[in-house]
């Protein structure tokens, strides 16, 4: 059916047809027209009962507006946010391109959300019961020095809600944001982090576990820096990887040149790099691969790689939700 309902989609500007899509979505679960049936394939991870490998990747529902609808698609773990301390509008429209004759999409939303304390409540409102992840950033008026702080708040906020929390160092729509990735800024962050949430866990069963998110355009000298910091601040998961700033695959189309990250088809092969690198810097922890994953053989090739979950986005927009299942199904 999506085969018929994307080119109407593709004619509308993107960011209008994403929001559309999600309303439409919404709309439809609360009428029960959505087949809440998912690929069930049981993995344990983080302490966490996924109920498959296939997960929603954090940015296309920043707000969990449509966190059960989305659920209802078939996904083990759903991520939301990147939520921020406060509201924020995000960067000027237009800021959301395809790139079809690539299988790309360029984003430069600027981590647009209504805040965390609206997240918070669509989440504990929810009744999907599969794993949630809440994916957390900064603000934009927030100095990166001061980063931490708006980390922590967030946290504190999210805690008790999220299954896991994801910290977001590595979109390119933030400025200074990806020079969290490295060196004293990021131990300094990660260990603030894991001992508030030492301090926050008294009031959980289980320990919140925390992953880290990072980008693409890594050397392997910076993805081993990063892995020894992951490893030695005692975080629990990593996801490789964002979207990228690296244009050479998309030369010579419609939107190349416009600012933003990249996502779709060029991003699978500097996120499987990526992968293949983390999992031989940290043979035990967790890795969720991201990017480039528009055909269920594309996720098979990230777990071969060493991805223990996979998540999806723009393979979504390209391919539609029977992308999820048919993922699901290859990686039970």
């Amino acid at each position: 059916m999506y085969s018929l309902i994307r080119p109407w989609l593709f004619k509308l500007d993107a960011e209008k047809a994403h929001n559309l899509t999600l309303t439409s979505l919404e709309k439809a679960h609360r009428l029960g027209l959505l087949p809440d049936s998912p690929v069930t394939s049981p993995v344990t991870l983080m302490g966490l009962d996924f109920p498959n490998r296939v997960g929603l990747a954090a940015g296309l529902d920043k707000n969990a507006d449509c966190l059960d609808a989305l659920g209802a698609l078939g996904f083990g773990f759903v991520e939301v946010g990147t939520v921020t301390p406060l509201a924020q509008a995000g960067n000027p429209q237009p800021r959301l391109f395809r790139l079809p004759e690539r299988e790309a999409i360029i984003n430069r939303m600027g981590f647009n959300n209504k805040g965390v304390d609206h997240l918070v409540e669509q989440v504990k409102r929810a009744t999907f019961d599969g794993v949630i992840g809440i994916n957390i950033g900064k603000n934009l008026t927030t100095p990166v020095e001061k980063a931490v702080d708006d980390y922590l708040a967030c946290l504190r906020k999210v805690h008790g809600v999220a299954h896991y929390v994801t910290v977001n160092l590595s979109s390119p729509n933030t400025p200074g944001l990806r020079n969290l990735q490295f060196g004293e800024m990021l131990d300094n962050l990660l260990s603030a982090l894991k001992e508030e949430s030492a301090l926050l866990d008294r009031e959980r069963d289980t320990p919140l576990p925390l992953v880290v998110k990072i980008a693409p355009d890594l050397s392997d000298e910076e993805i081993g820096l990063i892995a020894t910091s992951l490893h030695n601040n005692g975080i629990d998961a990593v996801i490789a990887t964002n979207t990228s700033l690296d244009r050479s695959a998309i030369q010579g189309v419609p939107h190349c040149d416009e600012a933003g990250g990249v996502s779709g088809k060029p991003c699978a092969a500097p996120s499987n790099r990526v992968i293949a690198r983390l999992r031989a810097e940290l043979p035990e922890m967790p890795i969720i691969g991201v990017g480039g994953i528009l055909h269920a053989q594309d996720a098979v090739e990230k777990r071969a790689l060493g991805a223990d979950l996979v998540q999806l986005y723009s393979g979504l927009v390209y391919r539609g939700p029977a992308l999820i299942k048919q993922c699901a199904r290859l990686l039970a």
